[in-house]
């Protein structure tokens, strides 16, 4: 759906046309504000997918426990710039990429085209977006190729997969002190699966995610606001669930269990000592688990589109506009901060289930086995349920963040479209883009996969650009705060350090990467 949002002056700011203010007052009771929340749960929607259940598990499994802190702190810090960004756009309902093609810098002009510099490396970093896209797609495709095969091969190959998954699992058993019966168990499965050609891939995952990026298509097409925020509720809800009952059980089994020492080490800061490779990792893992910042340039559009800037009215100099300012923002807080703490959790679960098990057993969710990998990670509980409980929280949660994501992306790819210069759109022309965006980007995305199938690295690449946007990032919201912040609806000190903190860890973790993977990559 097409933004129809009021700014400040009731005009067009931001690269959207704007209606004329719906003034409301806003709720002032914990049911009430409960009742307006909307745009964080289809953040969350848009994270759990790949950077709690791709990202994060891959890092636990490849780190271990090391990193547990690191991770917690980066969920947490994001959350302070997403909260400052959205203020700004209720306040003066503009958009992301409105207020961040006004800030100073360098400005490109070719024809037509106008930009800054902070827009400019957002669109570069989108373009790796689509890896990001990409895996999560494969992953969906993935999980539907294991429980509903297509081609005779793709049975084969789901049969004997399953068996070497089992015996992963039995051979951790019999190393702590497993009984005969694991023994024999292990014969069997064992029989299964040796000589069988595991290199040569079934074409089932690619046709799945065709298909599903089809549906996504359609779904995009015909979908609004309403529909996102409840389809994103139900998926999102029902995993995060069997996940953490998943992670509960596990505590029962010595073998796998998360120990107090485990804890204590993953939130010290011995993680320093672990190696350039994986603090790499887990610091590209940073920019895109909790808010990265994809989501941080994202929120503000979900905050317009549910009504928090239209509701706040057109700017006035008086008690009762200011009032009502502060209370949509305090209702955006609410939206926001829960979110963080339903997507923080969701990401230590993840985490922890990938040091947990996967690490234990060197085992990394990467490639075309990647959602099968995953799956290991509930056997120990589930037993031979297990990939199916997880096939369908996967393809809950995968497809949920494809959905959402690319949602979101039409929307953002339509405003720059605008604010560049490229294009002048009234509200039809506005609402068809979103729409033609809608078509073609999934599709996209399907394309990444096919040409380079391995969805975990895919993920991880993106990330690692999300974190070097957020340097940026953070000086936009210092840069807004400082030159356009409203004094009377800011936080206080408190909230200032905070947001310094954040900007401060965002450089730090910037220029690690540009030094350590930048130069990798290009030589």
């Amino acid at each position: 759906m097409a933004y129809t949002q009021s700014g400040a002056n009731g005009s067009v700011v931001g690269g959207l046309a704007l209606s004329e203010p719906e003034v409301r007052q806003p709720p002032e009771k914990i049911a009430g504000i409960l009742r307006m929340l909307g745009p964080g749960l289809i953040m969350a929607g848009g994270i759990v997918g790949s950077g709690e259940l791709i990202a994060a598990t891959h890092t636990g499994a490849k780190a271990g426990f090391v990193f547990l802190g690191l991770i917690i702190f980066g969920c947490v810090i994001k959350c302070f710039t997403q909260v400052e960004m959205a203020r700004h756009a209720i306040v003066k309902g503009e958009t992301t990429l409105g207020l961040l093609n006004r800030l100073p810098g360098p400005r490109l002009r070719v024809g037509r085209f106008k930009g800054n510099w902070i827009v400019l490396f957002w669109a570069f970093t989108m373009i790796f977006g689509f890896g990001q896209l990409g895996g999560i797609v494969g992953g969906v495709g993935q999980a539907m190729a294991i429980a509903m095969p297509i081609t005779e091969k793709g049975q084969r190959y789901n049969e004997a997969a399953s068996a070497r998954a089992k015996l992963q699992v039995i051979d951790q058993q019999i190393a702590v002190g497993g009984n005969p019966e694991s023994v024999e168990k292990r014969d069997v499965l064992a029989g299964r699966v040796d000589g069988f050609d595991f290199d040569s891939k079934p074409v089932d995952d690619r046709v799945w995610a065709l298909i599903l990026a089809l549906l996504t298509a359609v779904m995009l097409v015909r979908g609004g606001f309403g529909f996102i925020e409840a389809f994103a509720a139900i998926l999102v809800g029902a995993f995060t669930l069997v996940t953490i009952v998943n992670l509960f059980v596990l505590q029962t089994q010595p073998e796998w269990a998360v120990r107090a020492a485990d804890l204590k080490a993953g939130l010290g800061l011995g993680f320093l000592s672990s190696g350039s490779e994986k603090i790499g990792l887990a610091l590209a893992t940073f920019g895109i688990i909790g808010v990265g910042a994809a989501e941080i340039v994202a929120y503000p559009y979900w905050c317009l589109e549910k009504g928090y800037g239209r509701w706040t009215g057109k700017r006035e100099e008086n008690e009762s506009w200011f009032a009502r300012a502060q209370g949509w923002i305090r209702v955006m807080q609410w939206d926001a901060w829960l979110s963080m703490v339903v997507y923080t959790f969701c990401t230590v679960v993840f985490y922890l289930l990938g040091a947990a098990v996967l690490g234990r057993l060197g085992l990394l969710p990467e490639k075309q086995d990647l959602i099968r990998t995953l799956s290991v990670m509930y056997t120990p509980v589930f037993g031979g349920y297990a990939v199916g409980v997880f096939l369908i929280g996967a393809v809950a949660v995968l497809f949920s963040t494809f959905f959402i994501s690319n949602a979101t992306k039409c929307r953002l790819y339509t405003d720059f479209a605008t604010i560049s210069g490229l294009v002048k759109l009234d509200d039809a022309q506005r609402e068809k883009w979103v729409r033609g965006f809608g078509a073609a980007l999934p599709l996209i995305c399907v394309l990444v996969y096919v040409v380079w199938p391995n969805p975990g690295k895919l993920v991880v690449i993106s990330g690692m650009f999300q974190s070097l946007l957020l340097v940026p990032l953070g000086f936009a919201v210092l840069w807004l705060r400082y030159r356009e912040g409203e004094v009377r609806l800011q936080s206080g000190r408190a909230w200032d350090v905070m947001l310094w903190i954040s900007f401060i860890s965002f450089v730090g973790i910037g220029l690690y990467l540009a030094i350590t993977k930048l130069g990798k990559i290009f030589g």
